[in-house]
This record gives C-alpha cells, structure tokens and sequence, in this order.
C-alpha cells in the first residue's frame, strides 16, 4: 500500500457482495462485520431476498457490504428472479467472497456458484470457511484445502481464503482488514453513522419476516412476504413521547398457511408483531404501535402480477 507524500493512509472505500449456498452464513457474517442487525438471519435457507447494503465505518476506509440471496437452482419465477438478482450484483462489486460453510463438504451447489462467479473477470475473488465454530480444527484444514482445490478447478484465482466464526466472533476483525486492503482508494460513499442504505419500510418488514418465520412448519419459510402498508409518527403525540405507527401486511399463499400464520386464537401472529415490534424498536430507537394482518397472494411465487405487487 503506497501512502501519500504527506505521511496520510490513503482513504479507501467499496462494494463487497457476499454469495453462497442458501443457509452459508451470509447474513450472519455482515451483521458481525457491521456490529448491528441489518439482514435477517434464520436457520431456514432462502431467507434473504432484498440486496441490503450493511456499511462498515473507519477512519480509513467505508466497506459496503451487499448481501445476495443464495444462489441456487431455481424452481420458481421467483427463484429465478433472485438469481439475476445475484448476477447482476456480482457484475457491479469490487470484491466477491464465497462463503463456504467449514462444517459441510463442498458440493455440487459450491461448483455452481463458483463457476458463476468465475464469469465475472474483472471482480477481486475472496473464499471465506464460515461457521468454523462447527468444525474440528482438522475438518477446517480439510476444507481450506477443498476451497484451494475448487478455485484450481475452476480457474478461479482466490486473493484470499478465511476461516471465520461470525457467531463466535472468530477472524471477524481481520477478515475486515484483508477486505479493506483489497478495495480500491476512494471517498467515502455514505454519511457516518449510516448502517444500511435500504429504507427503513424494507428493514421493518424483514424484521417482521423473520419473526414470522421463526418456528413455522418446514412448508411455510418461502411463502411468507411481508409488505409495510403505511409508517408514520402518530399525530398530536409530545415531542419527548413518540409513537411511530406501522400497519404491514403478511402474506401468504393459501389458506391453510394463513390458519398457521395466525395461530390458535391469534397466539401465533401475537407472538410474532412482540417479537419483531421488540426488533423494530430496537434498530430505529422510537416505541412502536405494529399492525399486523394475514393476507393469502394464491400462489405469489409464481405469478408475476403478485411478485411485482410484494417488490420482486
């Protein structure tokens, strides 16, 4: 790294896209690099379905990170919509890191998505072992070397290869100093104190999403979208005493799911607006009254009219 005549560490700033199987731990991963929950995280694989954008601040350098949705073969239109999504992505980013799970073989779905990214010629290349706190040190070895052997493979060319716990916090740190080093010198891109630059009716229904996928029968992770009707502070109220008001629509695609969603007597759907009003408050500071409704879109993940109406 070259520094400038006067003695200054240059400033730089840039995109990181982080890819990988559904369930890798991605979103896990840029919410310990950013210090703060701006993707959700769920044990149910394609949770992710917005490119957030988590930002890391210091003094020299702002690392943007974009979380993708997992790549993966799609059985849907709306599967296929969220891979162009990730290939579009992969195109506009100065780094992208794959995430490889070290407590799983790499696979089939690994060769895909790495074969993808070898599309893209011009993008920095980056291969992180995550959930290394699920691994034995000899099963990390084993894996770090798969990973070598899959870039080999594949003509890809890795700048690096990581082990890292997000969970744990392990290499969390580093990992950030080896992605800033890579980034090109730059302005910073975003103001202080900036977490994402996703708005904030987006954040408030993944958070509504992630608690209403918590717990739900195996069928239903998918067909859950939530959509933020309307978000405002309540009139008449004091200065020293907000109340911010959010009325959000869950969707789903059939009855039966609408009779699990809302739980017997409504416990269900109580449990899920606590849970993600608790959330909520906590990411934007401010008491909130949530609204929540359960709403059948028959079949939404295949229909265009529908996706186009929930924001895919």
């Amino acid at each position: 790294m070259s520094t400038p005549p006067n003695g200054t560490i240059p400033h730089r700033s840039g995109f990181v896209s982080f890819v990988g199987r559904p369930n890798a731990g991605k979103s896990t991963l840029t919410n310990a690099l950013v210090g703060a929950k701006v993707v959700i995280t769920s044990s149910k694989p394609q949770t992710t379905r917005t490119v957030v954008r988590g930002i890391v601040h210091r003094p020299d350098a702002q690392l943007i990170l974009v979380d993708t949705p997992g790549l993966h073969r799609p059985r849907t239109l709306l599967g296929e919509r969220l891979n162009d999504l990730v290939k579009t992505t992969l195109a506009e980013v100065d780094i992208v890191a794959a995430c490889f799970p070290a407590n799983e073989k790499i696979g089939p779905g690994d060769r895909f998505i790495v074969n993808e990214m070898a599309k893209v010629k011009r993008t920095t290349k980056v291969a992180i072992a995550t959930k290394t706190d699920l691994a034995t040190p000899e099963q990390i070895g084993q894996h770090l070397l798969d990973i070598q052997a899959l870039g080999v493979e594949t003509g890809t060319q890795w700048a690096e290869i990581v082990p890292v716990s997000a969970q744990a916090g392990d290499q969390v740190e580093l990992l950030k100093d080896l992605l800033v080093g890579l980034l090109p010198e730059g302005p910073r891109l975003y103001p202080d104190g900036d977490l994402s630059d996703a708005p904030e009716e987006i954040l408030v229904a993944e958070l509504v999403r992630e608690a209403a996928l918590e717990g739900v029968r195996d069928e239903l992770p998918h067909s859950i979208a939530v959509v933020v009707e309307e978000m405002g502070l309540r009139e008449g109220r004091p200065d020293d005493k907000p109340l911010l008001d959010i009325h959000a629509n869950v969707y789903v695609e059939r009855d039966s799911q609408k009779g699990i969603m809302i739980g017997h007597k409504g416990a269900r759907l109580r449990k899920v607006g606590t849970d993600a009003r608790r959330q909520i408050e906590a990411l934007l500071g401010t008491p909130v009254y949530l609204d929540l409704h359960v709403k059948i879109a028959k079949d939404w993940q295949r229909d265009p009219r529908q996706l186009r109406k929930l924001g895919f």
